[in-house]
């Protein structure tokens, strides 16, 4: 078992690293033989380099401030209608909560000339809320917290707290959201994590390079009819770091999130 999961982290980190590689020994690493399995020394040229070419600081707030953002407020709004859906009575519940499951069905990409065309008719394109608004809830998000809510929220407990003269509101942030914070962090931080990876609805909405995030700027490195390897890897390494620092710092406690929900009942 540890040798097939020690074969498992190799086969995962390699191609981290051999991106590493090629961002610290230059693009002729690429096509050396054999192939080049040792660090170079360019690094911190290269990554000046990625600096000096496109804006990728500013990039890289942008990235934050957008992921933190849809990230911390999408737990919250996905954990409010999960505990909805799972203790709240009210008409059409069923089928409402029906829908929401079916709308994980569609990909993502029909929904992008509509939405497109919402965010236009607001004027938001070339903002950072067109990035963060229509992230603000999930239908994933929704599905996971209501699960949380119906499995390790005690019916009684609502109940006991409803004959004191809790309010709905106060149900939900005392006492609901309190029991099921491990699962609306780990909800938190895989949405932190798809946002900052996004591409393709940044790239659409985005025009001015002060407001690209970190995605959209890996692109520019390669806007030329010659790709400079190098330059792409080390701008790569670098957007790649902070997701590193954050599983790092963070990573125990989303696996304890995730088996917290999936052995209580």
């Amino acid at each position: 078992m540890y040798v097939f999961l020690g074969l498992s982290v190799v086969v995962s980190v390699f191609p981290l690293y051999y991106m590493f590689v090629i961002a610290s020994a230059g693009a002729t690493a690429v096509t050396s033989i054999p192939p080049r399995l040792y660090p170079g020394t360019q690094f911190f040229d290269i990554a000046a380099k990625v600096f000096d070419t496109v804006p990728f600081f500013a990039s890289l707030i942008n990235s934050v401030f957008v992921s933190l953002t849809i990230a911390v407020v999408s737990a919250i709004m996905c954990a409010m209608a999960g505990f909805a859906f799972a203790k709240l009575q009210f008409p059409g519940r069923n089928l409402l909560f029906l829908i929401v499951l079916l709308t994980m069905t569609v990909p993502a990409q029909l929904s992008v000339i509509p939405q497109y065309l919402i965010v236009s008719g607001l004027g938001w394109v070339d903002t950072l809320q067109a990035i963060i608004v229509p992230g603000l809830a999930s239908a994933f998000g929704i599905f996971w917290m209501r699960q949380h809510m119906a499995t390790t929220v005690s019916d009684e407990l609502i109940q006991s707290a409803r004959l004191d003269g809790a309010n709905s509101w106060q149900l939900f942030w005392a006492i609901a959201f309190p029991v099921v914070r491990p699962a609306a962090f780990v909800l938190g931080l895989i949405t932190f994590t798809s946002v900052w990876n996004d591409f393709m609805w940044p790239f659409i909405v985005l025009k001015s390079p002060e407001l690209f995030t970190v995605q959209i700027a890996l692109k520019q490195l390669q806007a030329n009819r010659t790709i400079d390897v190098a330059l792409a890897m080390g701008g790569s390494f670098l957007a790649t770091l902070p997701l590193l620092v954050v599983f790092f710092f963070v990573g125990r406690r989303m696996v304890s999130g995730i088996m917290d929900g999936a052995f209580k009942g």
